[in-house]
């Protein structure tokens, strides 16, 4: 099991939100790659979480020359956010993007995600960001009727490479993560499932690492490492320990 710290992008700052609120926003840095590169440093290994905070409510990339830093840089990313066609895929795999989060776009336009896994196998996620079990839109600011496990099955069917599971309601709230309805997706599932949203300390580390055999093996943490409640290197102990 990995722990994959997050780097959130809104107006070119790295900033931490609280259930995905844009009104209730933390900035912890200035430069995002700076950020990135620190965490890399600890990493040394796995990927790097980007969320495209502006992309997510404008429905395009907003941070293509930061992307393409990391990519220069040889940090492994991931990024999420406003991506909604093949042709913005396409621009991020281009500049180094070891994987794309297809969210919303997988909602809206049903044919994106079978396109983009046909063409980019391997790279392309699917999020499943999800209030009371149900599916959130449009940078959470949307919410449905949508059965979060129903759309993590049909995300699997037409080719996904995992499933970004996020509990809405846990985001940024520093009280852990639930991990019930992050082992009932995996469950569901035979391709793997990054946790995401309200990891807040070392217990939660070793918690989440009980997921494993039913198919959870990333852990992206935010808001916990900006405050120092632990370090990557910790938290890495615990996962790498029998």
């Amino acid at each position: 099991m990995r722990i994959v710290p997050a780097v959130d992008i809104r107006g070119g700052k790295c900033v931490n939100l609280v259930q995905g609120d844009y009104d209730k926003e933390t900035v912890f840095s200035d430069d995002p790659f700076e950020q990135a590169q620190i965490w890399w440093d600890e990493l040394q290994e796995g990927i790097i979480h980007i969320v495209d905070l502006d992309g997510a409510k404008s429905g395009q990339c907003e941070i293509l020359p930061f992307l393409e830093r990391l990519g220069k840089a040889g940090i492994p990313y991931e990024v999420g956010g406003g991506i909604r066609t093949v042709d913005t895929i396409d621009k991020i795999i281009s500049v180094g993007a070891e994987r794309v989060i297809i969210g919303t776009g997988m909602i809206k336009n049903p044919e994106l995600l079978q396109t983009a896994t046909s063409k980019w196998e391997g790279k392309i996620a699917v999020a499943i960001d999800a209030k009371n079990g149900k599916i959130a839109l449009e940078g959470w600011t949307q919410e449905t009727t949508l059965s979060a496990i129903e759309i993590a099955q049909k995300a699997q069917e037409e080719g996904a490479s995992r499933v970004i599971y996020t509990d809405i309601l846990s985001d940024g709230m520093m009280k852990g993560p639930n991990f019930v309805a992050t082992q009932v997706i995996a469950q569901s599932l035979r391709i793997p499932v990054t946790m995401s949203g309200g990891v807040s300390s070392l217990d939660d580390i070793m918690q989440a690492k009980l997921l494993q055999p039913h198919g959870v093996d990333e852990i992206i943490v935010g808001r916990a490492l900006y405050l120092k409640k632990f370090t990557i290197m910790e938290a890495k102990q615990i996962l790498d320990s029998e």
